[in-house]
């Protein structure tokens, strides 16, 4: 497991924590949420089944019942995340199992102070013959708020990986924009202990003003990224290329690997266009979340 983001120190009768992505000490913090939760599958009688789960605090794991594959739906009970909030899921795909990990709903990020910084690591692992699919319904950034998060994926060599992280920035139905924030996010995929991809994202302060630009946003209010690593990944190369608007672009970093990139104007399209690329590339297998 990667060294926690965060740090904690012990006096006499209290426990202080040091916010490290803002270096400041928190002299007086509200009440704060925590939660984690641990999920692994086995593939045992023909079937994807629980093999480990542990959860506490503000995350919880709910499991859906009739899909021929394991399926887990992240609950935030804390509904929403804000500033000194701290999340860790992690993920593990035994060998020749199916997990789907999803959310129940979109996640928001709420307003923060401006010395706490909210905090979400996930840890995924998926071994030889199996597939994990990380599928989250859209996060979304609130004027103001301060989140960073990480993603980490290990692969063996035969695992199957799908993955997309759709992103809101601001809630346009009611005009707002985000004029101040931070956010943070990084993502790191290996496979056999190799690096195969990697992507990091930082926008900070007057995060509206940025966007507009060529090289950000192009004034898009949506963004959507997917990475699949699979032997027929190139097989999706031209379909998905077809379904994509000119916001939209996809490539082939290897030939069993496929990302894409996909801003719109708002939640909506986003995830109109991404609905029958998902359900492409689950086959039909898109959580039933998404469609609620």
């Amino acid at each position: 497991m990667a060294e926690s983001p965060f740090s904690f120190r012990q006096g006499e009768g209290s426990i202080s924590y040091q916010d490290d992505i803002t270096g400041t000490p928190a002299a007086s913090l509200q009440p704060r949420a925590r939660g984690t939760a641990a999920v692994a599958s086995q593939f045992k009688d023909g079937q994807s089944r629980i093999r480990d789960l542990r959860q506490s605090g503000a995350m919880k794991l709910l499991f859906p019942q009739g899909r021929p594959w394991l399926e887990a739906v992240m609950i935030n009970s804390a509904g929403g995340i804000t500033g000194g909030d701290r999340f860790a899921v992690t993920a593990r795909a035994a060998a020749n199992s199916r997990l789907t990990v999803t959310t129940q709903a979109a996640e928001r990020a709420y307003r923060s102070q401006p010395d706490e910084t909210a905090r979400m690591e996930t840890r995924l692992y998926a071994e030889e013959g199996a597939a994990l699919h990380w599928l989250p319904q859209e996060t979304i950034l609130y004027d103001a708020c301060r989140y960073s998060r990480s993603l980490r994926a290990d692969l063996d060599a035969g695992a199957r990986f799908l993955m997309v992280e759709p992103l809101v920035f601001g809630r346009t139905g009611m005009g707002e924009t985000l004029t101040e924030g931070l956010f943070r996010d990084r993502i790191d995929i290996r496979r056999a202990g190799q690096r195969l991809f990697y992507d990091s994202t930082r926008l900070e302060g007057d995060i509206a003003a940025t966007l507009p630009g060529t090289a950000t946003g192009g004034g898009a209010a949506a963004m959507a990224s997917l990475l699949l690593v699979a032997p027929d990944a190139e097989t999706h190369l031209a379909p998905l290329r077809a379904a994509l608007p000119e916001t939209g672009g996809a490539t082939l970093l290897h030939p069993d690997t496929l990302y894409l990139r996909l801003l719109a104007p708002d939640s909506f399209e986003l995830r109109k266009i991404l609905l029958p690329i998902l359900d492409r590339l689950t086959g039909d297998g898109l959580p039933l979340a998404w469609r609620l």
